[in-house]
């Protein structure tokens, strides 16, 4: 117990730490702020842009969602269809695998070029960052199902719909969440590389936008606020697989 609440206390103090160790480096050295600006200054321009600030987050955290719950949706199906269909999984997988394996940051200009420069691109872009990690998670997830329970079920003469229904998906649901943990971080990374290739907003016009004018506090204020939105999706994500998902350790 006294492990757990050293730990507790230690982790806000190294980040502290580290904050007051780049303060001081920066001032010892005297480092330019358009090269690396102090944690003072990127707080005190988080404060000046703060409209500008809140407005960009809404749009990428509204391209961020979007595009992850239609991630969500197109591969949850087809998990199922590759789950339980040898031919079909013979046919999609590799395509599937060949389209992940095209750096998404190459794509981006081919799907601004097909779609245009509005914000339905940036989703398409999220989804394509997404949709590869939930269902290969939830592929394994079906076929975790241990042969013993499913010979036992088998041997109660259930059906296959009620096999599916009572043992694949319980089993199949943590790996779904574990997909969509490391799906909701990809997903802030694929919106804010749409908005470098073409966007008049979000946190990654404003980084693009900011760094060519040399204003690198306002960056770094952005950067920020991108981890914050990663951090807090992929917390709220773990807070719904604990209060759904009681059976699982």
């Amino acid at each position: 117990m006294w492990q757990a609440i050293a730990g507790r206390s230690t982790t806000p103090l190294t980040y502290l730490a580290l904050v007051v160790g780049w303060e001081a480096f920066v001032r010892a050295f005297n480092i330019p702020g358009w090269i690396l600006p102090s944690p003072s200054a990127i707080a005190a321009t988080a404060v000046t842009w703060a409209p500008e600030l809140f407005f960009h987050s809404l749009v990428t955290l509204r391209e961020t969602l979007i595009g992850f719950v239609l991630a969500l949706v197109f591969s949850l199906p087809l998990a199922v269809v590759i789950a339980f269909t040898t031919t079909l999984r013979r046919l999609l997988y590799p395509i599937l695998l060949g389209l992940q394996s095209v750096p998404k940051v190459a794509l981006a200009p081919l799907v601004i070029l097909w779609l245009g420069v509005g914000e339905l691109p940036k989703i398409v872009i999220v989804i394509l960052v997404c949709f590869f990690p939930i269902l290969v998670n939830v592929v394994a997830g079906f076929e975790a199902a241990p042969k013993a329970m499913l010979d036992l079920m088998h041997s109660l003469r259930a059906s296959e719909t009620s096999i599916f229904r009572r043992l694949r998906i319980p089993i199949a649901t943590p790996h779904l969440f574990t997909g969509c943990k490391v799906a909701i971080t990809f997903a802030v990374i694929g919106a804010v590389i749409g908005e470098f290739v073409a966007a008049q907003e979000g946190l990654g016009y404003l980084i693009l936008i900011s760094s060519a004018q040399s204003q690198t506090a306002l960056a770094f204020a952005a950067i920020l606020l991108l981890t914050v939105i990663s951090v807090v999706l992929f917390y709220g994500i773990e807070f719904l697989e604990k209060r759904l998902v009681t059976w699982s350790p």
